[in-house]
This record gives C-alpha cells, structure tokens and sequence, in this order.
C-alpha cells in the first residue's frame, strides 16, 4: 500500500486528537495533520488496516496495551542533545556546591542525599549530562547517595536511552573536555561509562497518570520542552505537580520556548527558564 492511500478526514483527525489528549494530555494543532499521517500511516499499513477510522476503531475495540503505546511513542516528538542549553547545567553546579556547603538532606543509608530528575528524558542525553557535569565538578558524589530518575512517555526512547550508546557525530560541537568524559565503542559510536550509567534509572512514564505515582522530594526536575506540547490547562496541572515534589529549595528547569502560566505560584524565577520552589513547599528532610 502507498501511503498516499490514507487521506486524514478532519473527523479521523478530530478522534486523533481527542485520543492522545485523553491519554497522554497532548494537544495536536492543526500543523501536526501531516506527521499524524506520516506517522500513523505506518502504524496502519503494519496492521494491514484500509483507513485512520478502521486503525482508531481498531484500538478502541481490539487493540492490546503494546498497540496503545505504538500509538503514544508515534505521535511524540525526542529531539535533544548533550549539554542543551548550558546555561541550566552551570546553574546545577552551583546549587549543588551550595548544598555540599551546608547541611545535606541524608539518606537512609547515612550518606548525602541528592536526587535529581529528568521528565521526558527523550533518548537520554539529558540524564547523561546531568550526572557527566556533576560528577565531572565533584568527584566526590561517588561517596553520596546520588540518583537521577530518567522518565518518557515513549518506550523506545526509553529503551534507546537506556543503552546508553550514541552515534559519535553527537560530540560535534563539545569542548575537547566534554568530549573526552565518554568511551569509544564501535567504529563511528561512543558509549556513557557504566559508574555514569549506574546512577540513573530509565523508566517509561505517562506525566498525567492518576493517580500521580511521584514522591518526592526531588533536588532539581528537569522538565525541558515537554509542556509545550500541552494546552494551558493541562500545563498547570503537570507544573502543579512538579512544584509539589520539590524541595523547598529546589529549582525546576524547563525550555526555552516555556513559562509556568498558571501553574507557577509554588515557583519564584531565579534566571532564565529557571524556577525554585517556594519554602512553603514540603521540608527537605521529608521522606
């Protein structure tokens, strides 16, 4: 079948866009009809199915969980790469220096307690940054109780971070430094050391499950062009959230292109897309 076959109605177009708002809070304007196709068209030849309205008939009536997801990691969007927007990554350094000069939060174990995450992870260069650029600046986080959490909506992107192996053009543009904290591995690819590898878990995560499955408190969430693909009130509810698994002094870091809106009066702007949580928030010594 050739894809020019799927012609997209605008009512196939309008259960389009009530399904992946239903199950994922994202919003599809109208210039997102020719990825739906694009995307979704394979989704349908794969199923052997004639039309958009058989493929959506299909995944309300027989479609399996595996079948739901296909549809969610189609129609998301993972473009990313190492040390995006720089500015976010000094500003972490110097939080995380604050913290070693104070008091820090311990864990159950008895060590210093830092958890970081990163929500909607994509294939992973964000985490990977994270935890290169701390552990590049502070040696001594190998002796702290230091996880990041790494979450996405899409599985296969979760998977492919996971792995931690990268094409090696993806250190085009790093410093000589930067670029020499990874290991080479096949021809043409680079690999994340496994210490680095080892500090982050990769989990898939829906940011609009309920009931919400987040604890808290988390020392910084990176949440970098994830709300732009939601409407206004859908981004108050995520912020809402995010701002409730916060430390009290701890920062929220989002896109470029991003603002809290309505979901920022748990937030105070610090410096550019980056927010701290108010001190009415939860004490950092909670569990």
């Amino acid at each position: 079948m050739d894809q020019s076959e799927f012609a997209l109605s605008d009512r196939e177009f309008n259960r389009v866009k009530a399904r992946v708002y239903q199950e994922a809070g994202i919003s599809l304007s109208e210039a997102k009809r020719t990825l739906v196709v694009s995307r979704l068209g394979k989704l349908v030849r794969t199923l052997r199915l004639s039309s958009f309205d058989a493929y959506l008939d299909y995944l309300e009536r027989q479609g399996t969980p595996a079948d739901a997801q296909d549809f969610i990691n189609a129609l998301t969007t993972n473009l990313t790469r190492f040390w995006r927007e720089d500015h976010h990554f000094d500003h972490l350094e110097n939080y995380v220096r604050q913290l070693m000069t104070q008091r820090p939060r311990m864990g159950a174990n008895g060590r210093p307690k830092l958890r970081i995450w990163s929500a909607g992870c994509s294939t992973g260069q964000e985490p990977y940054t994270i935890a290169l650029s701390l552990l590049s600046a502070f040696p001594e986080l190998k002796r702290w109780d230091f996880r990041i959490l790494a979450t996405d909506i899409d599985t296969n992107v979760v998977a492919k971070a996971a792995g931690g192996v990268y094409p090696e053009a993806e250190l085009n543009g790093l410093s000589r430094e930067r670029a020499a904290l990874f290991e080479r591995a096949e021809a043409g690819q680079v690999r994340i050391p496994m210490a680095v590898r080892e500090l982050i878990a990769f989990k898939p995560l829906n940011l609009m499950s309920n009931p919400w499955p987040m604890k808290g408190p988390f020392d910084a969430v990176f949440c970098r062009n994830v709300a732009i693909y939601f409407d206004k009130k859908t981004q108050g509810e995520l912020f809402a959230r995010l701002g409730a698994i916060l430390a009290p002094d701890g920062f929220l870091y989002i896109g470029h292109s991003e603002n809290l809106g309505a979901g920022g009066a748990n937030f105070r702007l610090v410096g550019k897309t980056i927010y701290q949580a108010r001190a009415q928030q939860k004490a950092r010594d909670a569990a």
